[in-house]
């Protein structure tokens, strides 16, 4: 329901149960098979010449091996774990506030200042165990640091100095000690009897970042919801020998794994806890920080009530299928956004399982086109699927984007305004046939009015460095389709490209007149809203 234009009846439809979609790797792109699921990390969109832009990293960044992925799938084909894939952002310029990134404060294209903490004033270590450990193996972890500073990942000294010292490598026997300490490279830990990976331990980057947006402190007592060990002995290391860490999976096997590197790595003021993270961990409660490294589409009560007051809940929390980890405060009964980066996530599984579902409206085996739903109104398949095989029309913003500025934000802009947004995945033999036009490994928000759609695209401008966002519609409406997307991110651009989204969660039942204008997404648990100054 969106509370910022008129009401939708079909906004209001159900959550679905969902089945787990594995896409392809973009033809053009970097991929890596995480935990059963593919996840990008892809240079940008491809454009229709089959180049491809940089919303989301500077090019000179993606000059990293492919890892080309399984084709585009409407039921799952692996099981979940919960431990979180790589994150799919790459850094991007700092906002004023903690772990918020803006572009607001800079002309198109220009690059932030990075903010460099004082790696020669971190505090010691916890366990003293690996003071003498080879140079090698240091200068790795010295290595990973660096590149994490300067990725903007890492900014608080004690961080700094808990990702100096935890020999991650061990959780990963056989596997090369340098791929261990890649920034952006997860450590697959579990593979099912076919060969797909279930479950990793998080790449650098993406544990960075969650931790920063903690801020833990010395003496605190966490939970973390998604064991793998490494996570939880960099937390072992931040709230020091007078805290705790309580570390929850639903997988035994996970659980086990985890217990074994704390003990080889000799940590004791960690528990490890083979359970429904979505209980939480009553019997350790309350809580001054819950990290949750699972995609959640839904806030378990026991979460918010097992916080203590004013505490921080960090979590990847998907909204209407975008994934955010967020880190949120606890004020009473709600909670608050403090900092909102864009991440990708396997799905939490047990009772908070949430999965969403990929329609075909493409069947054609190994070009298929899909529409992602999560908690959007079933559409009319058939219809779409004659829409496609109809000319695109074309509709223009005049707004720009610069060749490494995210469009995150204007995309849940987008999902906040428009009620019938899903995201459109695709196979690269599709864009090769000109069947679609852009494809991202995020998915590609496109409005779905009855038996047409239109979909957000880019094309470039004289300038180089310079993008114009646009939308493509198919179908006998696609052009007033189009052009209804294409006037909501000129309102972006003129009314809220300088902010930031303001994302709130609230118990379920709580009345609409209590809750800030904007999308309200309706979960078992939970009412989440979107909304802009």
């Amino acid at each position: 329901m969106c509370r910022h234009h008129p009401p939708c009846p079909a906004a209001d439809a159900p959550d679905r149960e969902a089945a787990k979609v594995i896409t392809s790797a973009l033809s053009q792109g970097w991929a890596a098979l995480c935990n059963g699921v593919i996840v990008f990390e892809d240079t940008g969109e491809l454009l229709p010449d089959g180049r491809v832009i940089a919303p989301h990293r500077p090019a000179a960044q993606s000059d990293r091996p492919a890892v080309r992925a399984k084709g585009l799938r409407t039921q799952a084909t692996a099981q979940r774990s919960s431990t979180p894939a790589r994150a799919l952002s790459p850094p991007f310029p700092r906002g004023a506030r903690a772990g918020l990134r803006t572009i607001s404060n800079r002309p198109l294209g220009a690059r932030a200042p990075r903010r460099r903490p004082h790696v020669d004033t971190v505090p010691g270590m916890t366990n003293d165990d690996h003071k003498n450990a080879p140079a090698s193996e240091q200068d790795l972890r010295d290595d990973m640091v660096r590149e994490l500073i300067e990725k903007g990942a890492l900014r608080s000294p004690g961080v700094v100095a808990a990702f100096r010292k935890v020999p991650r490598h061990l959780v990963a026997s056989g596997v090369e000690m340098a791929k261990c300490y890649s920034v952006e490279e997860p450590l697959i830990t579990k593979t099912d009897s076919s060969g797909v990976h279930i479950s990793s331990v998080s790449a650098p980057r993406i544990q960075a970042i969650q931790i920063e947006q903690a801020d833990i402190q010395p003496g605190m007592n966490v939970l973390e919801i998604g064991s793998g060990g490494v996570n939880a002995a960099y937390l072992a290391e931040l709230v020091g020998e007078r805290g705790n860490v309580v570390t929850v999976d639903i997988d035994p096997e996970v659980a086990q794994r985890a217990k074994g590197f704390i003990k080889d790595t000799g940590y004791r003021n960690v528990t490890i806890i083979c359970d429904d993270g979505g209980n939480g961990a009553i019997d350790h409660q309350p809580f001054d920080r819950i990290v949750v490294t699972v995609q959640a589409a839904d806030i378990p009560s026991s979460w918010l009530h097992q916080l203590t007051t004013e505490g921080r809940l960090v979590v990847p929390l998907r909204m209407r299928g975008m994934t955010r980890t967020i880190a949120f405060v606890r004020d009473d009964h709600r909670l608050i956004s403090d900092g909102v980066e864009l991440c990708g996530f396997v799905p939490m599984q047990g009772a908070g399982e949430n999965r969403m579902q990929v329609v075909l409206i493409h069947d054609v085996p190994g070009e298929e086109v899909g529409l992602r739903l999560d908690g959007h109104p079933e559409p009319d398949t058939k219809a779409l699927a004659a829409a496609l095989r109809t000319p695109r029309t074309e509709a223009w913003s005049g707004v720009m984007l610069a060749g490494d500025e995210s469009n995150e934000h204007l995309d849940l802009w987008l999902t906040t305004a428009l009620d019938n947004l899903p995201l459109m995945a695709a196979e690269p033999a599709a864009r090769e046939r000109g069947l679609v036009a852009s494809a991202s490994p995020l998915g590609v928000p496109t409005l779905v009015d009855g038996d047409s759609f239109a979909y957000r695209t880019v094309r470039r401008t004289e300038d180089p460095d310079r993008f114009e966002l646009g939308a493509l519609g198919h179908g006998p409406r696609g052009q007033q389709v189009a052009e209804r997307l294409a006037a909501e991110m000129r309102t972006w651009d003129r009314e809220h490209r300088g902010d930031r989204a303001h994302i709130e969660v609230y118990p379920a039942g709580t009345p609409d007149d209590q809750l800030p204008a904007g999308r309200v997404i309706d979960r078992q648990h939970s009412r989440v809203t979107i909304s802009w100054p």
